[in-house]
């Protein structure tokens, strides 16, 4: 089948030629039974090459099911994937099968492949390997014809050399790799993606459709689109919704684009590390710059406080000073004491910095911990309290998955 019949059959829309280069590796391994590991950033469509795979094999009349594997709790992602025995674990009241059992002879897709724990991801090896898999709770050995489909926004050999995946695994799911091109990697299917969207939402809430001017298209164009193809269609949906004109300036568009710079750092979720390297690699990193910062600060105030020791008379009109002490003070961590009035007048000013004990200490420099996983630990304990130990509501204030989460938990032996 054409490049052309599989974009009209399944709705792809772009011209791109990293994009057609991957639906043309995605029509030649449909046929096999060859696993595929598809890579792409987030919002980019991984899903639909897996349904372009499946639809176009011979297993297109059975099964198909998609998995997300970032969803699904680790304490029961075994269960899930490869069933249980009645009575395994606490609230298995009966014996359940798993997705590897319900789509035998099809096709399954697991997205965020990259999630997984080490412990499933042995598990799926064997099912790769030789088609086995035990349930859990049982000793018996049941087999399988299905075949896998993996996607990931992450850099597995990253996760491989971190001991997060298993090398085995990678190699054995990247027997055929697809690389879905980021939109901003396509930039002249923007518009073309764009106009489609707006004419199916124009028919769908029956409306004219939104036309741009020539500025609009350029800073459609010039836009990174972070969330790739989801983010231009959520744009797209607001516009055809929330504006009454329907010709769009690019004064206009601006206000339903999201404020970026040349060098933003990307959003903290438990999927911001992309496979082309250039994001950070885990949660950690994106904090890393937030405390350096913090470390410029607060040297920056040990040093006033020195030169203050070092001069009294000329440290106290230093305005820099001055606030300084002010902040430090308002934060609790020194108080400012002043001599009394029947001091020499030379000395009546020279501020004395004394600990809450009012025992007078000489000053000395005192390195704080930068250990970012001190300061993840931290973080991680704040929001567990704000949130009285919930932990959906935790993840979701710090800004990762809860499964995340519950790994974090795990990983500093925190007690909740």
């Amino acid at each position: 089948m054409d490049i052309q019949t599989i974009k009209n059959r399944f709705g792809i829309i772009g011209n791109s030629p990293q994009l057609n280069y991957a639906l043309q590796v995605a029509s030649q391994v449909a046929n096999t039974d060859l696993t595929v590991l598809i890579n792409g950033e987030s919002g980019v469509g991984k899903e639909a090459f897996s349904v372009i795979i499946h639809s176009l094999s011979n297993r297109k009349h059975n099964p198909f099911i998609a998995v997300n594997c970032g969803a699904i709790p680790e304490g029961t992602i075994d269960s899930e994937l490869f069933g249980h025995e009645k009575g395994s674990f606490t609230g298995a009241v009966d014996s359940r099968k798993g997705y590897f059992e319900t789509v035998n002879g099809g096709t399954i897709f697991l997205d965020e492949i990259g999630e997984l724990p080490l412990g499933t991801q042995a598990r799926l090896l064997r099912v790769l390997e030789a088609g086995e898999y035990i349930r859990v709770g049982s000793s018996k050995v049941q087999k399988t014809d299905v075949r896998v489909i993996a996607a990931t926004n992450k850099d597995l050999l990253q996760l491989v050399q971190q001991g997060k995946f298993r090398e085995d695994l990678y190699y054995r799911l990247s027997t055929v790799p697809i690389r879905v091109p980021s939109l901003h990697d396509r930039p002249e299917d923007i518009h073309i993606l764009f106009r489609k969207f707006a004419a199916d939402f124009a028919d769908k809430y029956k409306t004219a459709s939104v036309q741009l001017d020539e500025e609009a298209k350029t800073l459609l164009i010039n836009y990174p689109w972070p969330g790739n193809v989801r983010e231009l269609k959520n744009i797209a949906e607001q516009i055809s919704v929330l504006s009454e004109d329907k010709n769009i300036s690019a004064r206009q568009l601006q206000k339903f684009l999201q404020p970026y710079s040349s060098n933003r750092l990307p959003a903290v979720t438990g999927n911001s590390a992309s496979s082309n390297g250039h994001d950070f690699a885990n949660e950690r990193e994106i904090l890393y710059k937030l405390f350096f910062d913090m470390k410029k600060d607060v040297t920056e105030l040990k040093r006033m406080f020195l030169d203050m020791l070092q001069n009294p008379s000329g440290a106290t009109q230093d305005p820099a000073f001055l606030n300084g002490l002010k902040e430090l003070k308002s934060a609790g961590e020194m108080q400012p004491v002043y001599m009394p009035a029947n001091i020499a007048p030379a000395q009546n000013l020279q501020p004395v910095l004394m600990h809450n004990n009012d025992e007078i200490h000489a000053h000395e420099e005192v390195e704080e911990s930068l250990n970012i996983m001190d300061k993840e630990k931290e973080l991680i304990i704040k929001a567990l309290k704000k949130h009285k130990g919930k932990r959906k509501d935790a993840a979701l204030d710090l800004g990762i998955s809860e499964r995340t989460l519950y790994r974090k938990l795990k990983e500093y032996d925190i007690d909740e």
